[in-house]
């Protein structure tokens, strides 16, 4: 299969408007629900999305990845991977099942029963589409991933809205969320021209879960840390206190999860169809890690630096207390390009076993700042983040000095002037936040002026990811035309 830049750019751009089409009709989605529903209702749905998310990981197994970094696979390893996640699924829903009422007696209110219940089918879909995405991911036709997410997005935004208006409460946060991955599954097995074949193998099975157990464990590991915060704060304070601490984390991981997420699931496989080429792995990361930065960087300083306009306009003053976690998560997932290259190299480089090294020794440490400041409020949990968050970029970073010689420090000397500009530009902009105005009128001219000066700082420094960015827009735009 050929992956030469013009697929990759292209796959890019599909995976981006993808991201990027479903985020902003989440983000609208969510500012309607914000208004219409209570911060309870929505810290009800996070408390049981944090075990749904724990049990997904075993959805994957870590199979697709499996599937995604073996470089011959074919149909007998897509049915094998397909059939056995469909069979775990089941298995795993039924469990969910029965340990329902256990869980809403953990969380002090049995009225979660049916509502865990009910949107606990999310892990069926999720078995199904699964392989789907591995398959799209591996033959590099992200275009099916724009049409069915923003479908299935769109879709489930309306039904949404619609029963939150009509006063479904949670129960509208629930159908949007299955009703969302299920049209999403649908149109991609409409569409994607794979479908298992009756075949099965073990020694397969076998040849793929050597590697992907390793991804499995890896990500068990970081999906549980990652919800143990909310877990700990769903416990030992309240709804409402997770609530905001969600809203807080909201825009500043939709911003990255929409860019870091594209470039990633499009690198991946380019990668792994390169492996055996070290240097070209090598500057492949340092462009992703550099041009991630350069776009995320910017979006999310400006962010923060308008923070209590976002909110008071968007989700009313009853959100007003997310404003400083925004803040805080803003500053963490700024370096998330860093985390997310290293990773992505060592796992196209089929090193699994690093990749759970990694993984145990910056949870061991995450987990052990957790409980020392779990005791000491929220706000401290979610500083101790940013701590972490620092010292797991180093970690992430060390294996590829030797395996790429691409080492912690030459990656920091890489962003550095896009993280000054993006600072410098945040600060200007923070000038009209003493300035008594309207809101609306504010932030209509705190982001012209970001941009403006963040764009005129790009070309006064001559910032390399500027103009590789430029030129690709360039050719992308004389490529249609012609």
């Amino acid at each position: 299969m050929s992956r030469s830049p013009q697929i990759f750019i292209s796959n890019l751009l599909w995976r981006f408007l993808e991201r990027t089409g479903a985020q902003v009709v989440a983000f609208l989605v969510t500012i309607v629900l914000a208004r219409l529903l209570s911060p309870e209702e929505f810290g009800s749905i996070a408390l049981i999305t944090v075990f749904i998310n724990i049990l997904n990981v075993f959805v994957d197994s870590g199979l697709g990845t499996a599937l995604i970094q073996k470089k011959d696979a074919d149909y007998i390893d897509f049915s094998t991977v397909f059939y056995t996640n469909v069979l775990f699924c089941i298995v795993l829903y039924v469990l969910f099942f029965a340990i329902a009422p256990f869980l809403a007696h953990f969380y002090k209110n049995d009225e979660l029963v049916p509502v865990i219940r009910v949107l606990g089918i999310t892990i069926l879909i999720s078995g199904v589409k699964n392989i789907q995405q591995a398959y799209v991911s591996k033959t590099l036709q992200f275009k099916k991933f724009f049409f069915a997410t923003l479908s299935g997005t769109v879709f489930a935004a309306i039904l949404g809205i619609w029963m939150a208006y009509h006063g479904f409460g949670i129960w509208a946060l629930v159908v949007q969320q299955i009703s969302n991955l299920f049209l999403d599954t649908l149109i991609l097995w409409i569409t994607v021209l794979w479908r298992p074949n009756f075949e099965f193998s073990f020694s397969r099975l076998k040849t793929l879960f050597s590697f992907g157990w390793k991804m499995l464990a890896s990500a068990l590991i970081d999906t549980t840390y990652a919800n143990l915060r909310q877990l700990i704060i769903g416990r030992k304070y309240s709804p409402n206190d997770l609530a905001f601490y969600n809203k807080g984390n909201l825009f500043p991981s939709a911003f990255v999860s929409n860019l870091n997420s594209s470039i990633s699931s499009v690198l991946l496989p380019v990668m792994a169809s390169s492996q055996d080429d070290r240097e070209r792995v090598k500057q492949m990361t340092r462009r992703a890690i550099k041009t991630s930065t350069y776009c995320i960087a910017p979006l999310l300083i400006g962010l923060s630096a308008c923070a209590s306009s976002v909110v008071k306009i968007l989700l009313t003053d009853k959100w007003l207390p997310c404003v400083p976690f925004m803040r805080i998560f803003c500053i963490t997932y700024m370096f998330y390009p860093i985390h997310t290259a290293n990773l992505n190299a060592l796992t196209a480089l089929g090193r699994s076993d690093l990749f759970l090294k990694l993984e145990i020794a910056k949870k061991l440490l995450g987990m052990t700042v957790l409980f020392a400041t779990m005791w000491f409020g929220v706000m401290v949990m979610t500083y101790s983040l940013l701590f972490t968050s620092v010292i797991s970029q180093i970690i992430n970073a060390r294996p590829n000095k030797a395996l790429l010689n691409y080492g912690y420090l030459e990656q920091v000397r890489d962003i550095f002037p896009m993280i000054m500009l993006a600072v410098a530009m945040g600060l200007i902009v923070s000038i009209l936040n003493f300035v008594q105005m309207n809101d609306c009128i504010r932030l209509c001219i705190q982001i012209p002026m970001g941009v403006f000066v963040y764009l005129i700082g790009s070309v006064l420094l001559k910032l390399e990811s500027f103009s590789y960015l430029k030129s690709i827009m360039s050719e992308k735009i004389v490529g249609e035309k012609s």
